[in-house]
């Protein structure tokens, strides 16, 4: 009888197995636009399969159905002898579509209503049904939309009565230079080049154009030290650690909206890291490498150029995240080097991540995985396209009516070739991000370890400036507030109006903004979402205004400034900003 190998030799075959599945789930990837099949036949599946055996819910949407039709006839009656009838439906606030009064003549008018009661049914008919799992309800409700806004009247000439007004006032030229956009934007598509008018925005020349140096580079990021703008400057540097998802200079764009000029203008002494744009060498770079090769370097650097024994650290959207988890270890080791803690955007708590969580679940993740592993990194295009669908109405069929039909190209801006100026993602960290963060939650739930050591969010102690956007599809607001559940640090918290990128882009005098403010004390009671909105106090104008006072309160008496790099210390200046990593493309 021969004994059983207790260490069998590795079966030839399943690396060429396991090559062929990613090879096969890569092609399939590459066809979906990085979409899960078996995610949606999954979801519209469970969903059509419990709509199927529950009598009561069909009941009540063919009422529905009835009331709808009566609705719309009743409209239909009181508008024929009164244009400016009550309408049977008014579209959601946010839903500019049908605003134009030309929607309000006959029959335009009843395409629209219909359109709008049509839709609403739709929400009804794909939630509120037991037994769907709240996941694949959610992506049922949205594949719903998706398909509603792709058959909605504004997209098609028959039915827009905006689009015929267009063509006739302009003699069908709108036709005809919607057209020559869209060749533009083929051949750009095509040659890999960025969308048309981002050439007037030039990094270095008339975007990121603060003065600084590079202090500092490893193969993760450089280290930005903007020079001073006041004859002195608080003794505590800060140091702002943007995401790799995006180029850093959203945060220095032009001079007149640039929070690096506005931060050194209130003397401080401000640094910036500057991510390196990963490709298929970087692949094995994880989330502890960003940590350690980011935010901890760039911190031993700031202490050593500077002199300062603590720092106002800074983070944007996934750069707080990485931030906060920076922040927990550090005060699990005892490491007391940050002075204050701000935050942009940016989540620690992922269990209701907004509409992004509809493409995170095993079966997505594996289709992602398995994209990002035949090249080693996720594509700045692949993630701008799953942005697009979050916000087809915007980003999509607009574009299509207006550029392409309506002939009207609207002009480039700073913010908008920001951008078109995309990064990447390496495959390990990626990986990483999405089922630790997103998927598995573990930071929030105090499953995450650096150093083999597990960390937890509430060991944090020092004050937090924590900002919110009211219409953000990347970090929900909601999901920001949530850092008022894991730490118990005195916690400023801004909700500020606009999305992700605009609202945080608010400098002071932009017209139009405002912000709602209200700070909870050490150890103090915490508040749902709304209750808290209820609570704070609303202000008109810039929230920049209302960190700079609060980071003028936890910050020293002035000093003269430091030196720009620090020779003595290995950290001398080794180029000008911008640097080079942000022109890597």
């Amino acid at each position: 009888m021969v004994a059983a190998d207790a260490h069998p030799s590795p079966d030839p075959l399943d690396g060429i197995a396991e090559t062929l599945d990613r090879a096969a789930v890569a092609a399939i990837a590459q066809a979906t636009f990085g979409l899960s099949p078996a995610t949606l036949i999954q979801a519209f599946s469970e969903w059509a399969l419990h709509l199927s055996i529950s009598p009561g819910k069909q009941l009540q949407l063919g009422a529905k159905v009835a009331r709808k039709y009566a609705r719309l006839f009743d409209y239909a009656l009181r508008s024929a002898s009164d244009a400016d009838a009550a309408p049977a439906i008014e579209p959601l606030p946010q839903d500019r579509r049908f605003r134009d009064p030309a929607w309000k003549q006959p029959p335009f008018n009843i395409l629209s209503q219909a359109f709008l009661l049509n839709q609403q049914w739709w929400y009804a008919a794909t939630t509120g049904i037991g037994g769907v799992s709240k996941h694949h309800q959610e992506m049922v409700e949205f594949g719903a939309r998706q398909m509603l806004d792709m058959l909605a009247p504004t997209n098609f000439l028959a039915t827009n009565p905006v689009l015929q007004r267009k063509i006739v006032e302009t003699g069908g030229k709108c036709l005809i230079e919607g057209f020559q956009h869209l060749l533009e934007d083929m051949q750009h598509s095509v040659r890999g080049l960025p969308p048309v008018g981002t050439e007037n925005f030039k990094v270095g020349e008339n975007v990121a154009t603060a003065k600084g140096k590079i202090v500092f580079r490893n193969r993760l990021m450089e280290l930005i030290q903007y020079e001073p703008t006041t004859e002195t400057v608080r003794p505590e540097p800060i140091l702002i650690v943007p995401a790799w998802i995006m180029k850093y200079y959203i945060l220095d764009l032009s001079p007149e909206n640039s929070l690096v000029k506005w931060l050194t203008g209130q003397g401080y002494t401000v640094f910036m890291v500057s991510w390196h744009n990963p490709g298929s060498e970087d692949r094995d770079l994880d989330m502890e490498a960003y940590r350690q090769l980011g935010p901890m370097a760039a911190l031993d650097a700031v202490n050593a150029i500077t002199g300062a024994p603590t720092v106002h650290a800074v983070g944007y959207c996934l750069g707080g995240t990485l931030l906060s988890i920076a922040a927990a270890a550090m005060a699990r080791d005892g490491d007391d080097r940050m002075a204050s803690i701000t935050m942009f955007a940016a989540q620690t708590e992922f269990s209701e991540p907004g509409e992004l969580g509809l493409f995170i679940d095993e079966s997505q993740l594996n289709v992602l995985e398995n994209m990002m592993w035949s090249r080693g990194y996720l594509d700045s295009s692949q993630m701008g396209g799953a942005f697009q669908i979050l916000k087809s109405n915007d980003l999509v069929w607009s574009r299509i009516l207006g550029e392409y039909l309506m002939g009207e190209r609207p002009p480039m801006n700073d913010l908008m070739a920001w951008n078109a100026d995309g990064t990447r993602m390496p495959y390990a960290m990626h990986s990483q991000y999405l089922r630790r963060l997103f998927l598995d939650d573990d930071l929030a739930e105090g499953r995450y370890k650096v150093d083999s050591k597990t960390i937890s969010l509430s060991a944090i102690r020092t004050p937090l400036f924590v900002v919110g956007t009211e219409r953000d599809h990347v970090a929900p607001w909601h999901s920001v507030h949530k850092i008022h559940l894991l730490i118990s640090a005195e916690t400023t918290f801004v909700l500020t109006s606009g999305g992700h990128n605009a609202g945080i882009v608010s400098e002071p005098g932009h017209r139009g903004r405002r912000y709602h403010v209200m700070t909870r004390e050490l150890d103090g009671p915490s508040y749902d979402p709304e209750d808290w909105l209820a609570r704070a106090t609303p202000k008109d104008g810039s929230w920049w205004l209302e960190w700079g006072a609060w980071l003028d309160a936890r910050s020293g008496k002035a000093i003269a400034p430091p030196p720009m790099g620090n020779a003595d210390k290995g950290y001398a200046p080794i180029g000008d900003a911008p640097g080079h990593y942000v022109l890597e493309h």
